[in-house]
């Protein structure tokens, strides 16, 4: 199926051609996408005169959870968030993994160069144990560009991940070491750190195996356990082909092809491109599913279209949700 626009013109879209891209895309998704079609209509929206970026339609993000999103043919891949055994998982059928790819090695490279430049380290337990997680697949991906011989996963290998570490210090070597939260807690408790030459992500992911703790605590508790100054975040999801990372202070930036609105809990339709709400993003990567996504996150959008995550709408449900189900 025909896109609406060059796809190669995503990965660096200048900021005045946003806007006219996203509603090409809102057309050509309203007209080819049934899920995102139906609501459009059901919730009483139009795309007859798509002005201003806060009049296009979002999907709820819970429909990823039981409906099936996607253009076209039904795709052969599926990704699956992680959940416990009891949590309804969403589900993103993914046309073109290529098309993945190509935005989250363009987002690497934004923000922290070639990955060639790198020792790639994924410390993701809770994912490695499950089919489907696209967090795996971008990792799996990323350290095989490293082409570093120490470049992996580790499960719960926590002694040959700190031999590991140690040695990579010991050789100046710069590290990208990526964790899911919890894992990195285990791990740099066991095995404190003081890591010179390593840059620490973390993508949050404390699935019940530990009390939650803010970001701010999470990341003392890791500047300390690990000796080092900032610790960068990584904000992504399952029904998104794209991310935006936090370099310090929890403070996310998103690539060009990506933008963050917010949203009034009790009105999901009444969006503005700054202050506090629910997030609502614009992920232009995700052409043949939905782009339109408003999340169960509630954030701040700052002047210069940063965010930060505050929380989410139902703590109950680990993802939330008081908006709309169909």
């Amino acid at each position: 199926m025909n896109t609406p626009f060059n796809i190669v013109s995503l990965w660096n879209l200048p900021a005045d051609q946003f806007l006219e891209t996203a509603k090409e895309l809102c057309v050509f998704q309203a007209k080819n996408n049934p899920v995102y079609n139906q609501w459009i209509t059901l919730s009483n929206q139009s795309i007859d005169n798509l002005e201003t970026i806060n009049s296009i339609p979002f999907l709820p993000i819970s429909f990823f959870k039981n409906q099936e999103v996607y253009i076209g043919e039904k795709p052969s891949t599926l990704f699956e968030s992680s959940g416990t055994t009891q949590d309804v998982v969403s589900k993103h059928w993914v046309a073109d993994t290529n098309l993945y790819e190509a935005s989250f090695l363009n987002c690497f490279q934004r923000f922290y160069g070639n990955p060639a430049d790198y020792c790639i380290i994924g410390l993701l337990p809770s994912y490695l144990e499950r089919k489907h997680s696209s967090l795996v697949y971008m990792v799996d991906k990323l350290i095989q560009a490293s082409g570093h011989p120490q470049s992996g996963f580790y499960l719960n290998e926590f002694e040959k991940l700190d031999q590991v570490l140690t040695q990579l210090e010991a050789n100046k070597t710069n590290t990208w070491f990526m964790g899911v939260s919890f894992g990195l807690i285990d791990f740099s408790t066991a095995y404190p750190q003081q890591l010179k030459y390593t840059t620490v992500i973390e993508t949050g992911g404390m699935k019940g195996r530990k009390e939650e703790l803010t970001k701010e605590a999470l990341h003392a508790l890791l500047k300390n356990n690990l000796g080092v100054n900032t610790i960068h975040s990584e904000y992504g999801m399952t029904e998104l082909l794209s991310q935006a990372y936090s370099l310090g202070n929890g403070i996310f930036k998103c690539p060009p092809w990506m933008k963050v609105l917010v949203g009034e809990e009790q009105d999901p339709t009444a969006l503005k491109a700054k202050g506090r709400g629910v997030l609502h993003i614009i992920d232009l990567a995700n052409i043949y599913s939905c782009a339109f996504i408003a999340t169960q996150d509630i954030g701040e959008v700052y002047e210069d279209g940063s965010f930060q995550v505050l929380g989410r709408l139902d703590h109950s449900d680990r993802r939330g949700c008081s908006l709309l189900v169909l």
